[in-house]
């Protein structure tokens, strides 16, 4: 199986990690388009297998991407492909000789490693597989430890851990470029932060989100439901400059009751700043303010070149903006420093009406808006995703929560400037009607709950009977 190749089209060889399956092809799309690359992969293209077969123009684009992602493990440069040995055998000597040159010099060092898909050989078999490659002109010498060039045999046997075959589906051979940043995820662990809440968002789908946003060094990010900050932590290893504002006082404050099971009260310093300083990124800290995010607080003018939240759902943080049903309300000016302003419902629909409202006055031209939009899914569909007259959709993955519930990643980008028309568009045009069955996802996603807890219930007596 040849893999015709010039240095202009050289193919490489990327391995992602079989988890958050569904972010991985957006993730991969935004770091290529971050890099002056675009998503080219081979015909037979399957995007929920571990290993994708790209075009890339050059190393260099190759190299950012890895610098970045955290959905994929490891990233080779394809020398060769194939359903058997004998393929890929075939394929190997078909790769031009020019481009192999480079790492088989007599005066260079390296070594072989196999890697298996879904089934494990023994020491010996890894042995005979890189036994077999001796067709292959190597002429330096192998050095296990601190080689100048690490080759990689890879071999998938599929995706059923229950019906593994006998032989692989498919070979790889190639040389190992970088590895991807899932060390991020282990290291920016939300239990070893400093400051964490109810809600804080896990580090992989953090730097997930930073990601799909294309945050970069020097960009303006905001956060309008930014909680204990966790996704300014992740767009601030980036290099982005951070800001947010939330309408709950001792969140922002770093005050009251915390919520690990440990320990009864918040420590003094435990705030969002607290977290950008534990991870040597106190530079990038704009601040924080309390603040309504149904009310804005900012000049009508493009601000921000991203912004990344996640909305609360009323599930574990309520959803409340400042205001009251009663007529009559004190006026600000008239209440102390410490007044508290009366909250009511924030409903669902009216929370992300505002916040596409807000994206489309804020973000700069070709700026990103990412966010969670939580979803019922015996009714959802395509059509309940909010939009907006400024904004183009991205994308949009899947997060189970539950077999009745979910939560989706919604990737959207200006392409429009703002007019003041945009505002009330949803009102004027019925494709851009807010879903109104997001207000009700709470009692649905506690139905569902009780449903189960019943079931449950109903199983153990029928047991015990």
């Amino acid at each position: 199986m040849a893999l015709p190749c010039s240095r202009a089209c050289r193919k490489y060889l990327l391995h992602l990690a079989q988890e958050n399956i569904e972010f991985r092809l957006p993730e991969i799309k935004s770091l290529l388009a971050l890099n002056g690359g675009q998503f080219t992969p081979e015909e037979n293209f399957n995007e929920k297998s571990p290993f994708w077969v790209l075009n890339i123009p050059s190393e260099e684009i190759a190299q950012g991407i890895m610098k970045r992602t955290v959905c994929a493990k490891s990233l080779f440069e394809l020398w060769g492909q194939g359903r058997t040995h004998e393929d890929l055998q075939a394929s190997l000597n078909s790769y031009p000789m020019e481009n192999m040159v480079p790492y088989l010099k007599p005066d260079s060092t390296y070594k072989i490693n196999v890697y298996t898909f879904n089934k494990t050989v023994t020491h010996l078999d890894r042995i005979k597989r890189i036994d077999a490659l001796e067709f292959l002109p190597f002429q330096g010498k192998v050095n296990l430890k601190n080689p100048e060039n690490v080759f990689c045999l890879l071999e998938d046997y599929g995706s059923d851990p229950n019906s593994i075959p006998e032989e692989p589906v498919h070979i790889y051979f190639g040389r190992w470029i970088a590895d991807g940043q899932r060390e991020l995820i282990r290291s920016y662990s939300v239990k070893k932060r400093h400051f964490i809440g109810n809600t804080s968002m896990d580090a992989g789908l953090s730097f997930i989100m930073a990601n799909h946003c294309k945050v970069k060094a020097n960009d303006l990010v905001f956060d309008p439901f930014v909680g204990t900050g966790s996704l300014l932590v992740a767009c601030s290893h980036f290099g982005s400059y951070v800001c947010g504002t939330d309408i709950d006082y001792n969140t922002i404050h770093g005050i009251g009751k915390a919520s690990r099971k440990d320990q009864k009260w918040r420590g003094p310093d435990e705030n969002i700043r607290a977290n950008l300083r534990q991870y040597g990124a106190e530079k990038s800290y704009i601040d924080v303010l309390v603040s309504d995010a149904s009310k804005t607080i900012w000049r009508p003018r493009e601000l921000f070149d991203a912004i990344i939240t996640d909305p609360p759902y009323g599930i574990r943080e309520s959803t409340r903006k400042t205001g009251s049903q009663k007529e009559i309300i004190k006026p600000a000016e008239e209440c102390g420093e410490n007044h508290v302003p009366v909250s009511m419902a924030y409903h669902l629909s009216d929370i992300f009406t505002d916040l596409l409202n807000f994206a489309a006055k804020h973000l700069v031209m070709g700026g990103r808006l990412v966010y969670w939009l939580p979803v019922y899914r015996p009714e959802y569909s395509e059509e309940i995703i909010p939009k907006h007259p400024c904004l183009k959709l991205i994308s949009n993955c899947e997060q189970t929560l539950s077999s009745h519930t979910a939560r989706r990643l919604i990737t959207m980008e200006k392409l429009k400037e703002f007019e003041e028309k945009d505002e009330l568009a949803h009102l004027t045009d019925s494709k851009l009607s807010p879903y109104q069955g997001h207000n009700s996802f709470r009692e649905k996603y506690f139905s569902g709950i009780t449903k189960k807890i019943a079931k449950e219930e109903a199983n153990n007596t029928k047991n015990k009977d």
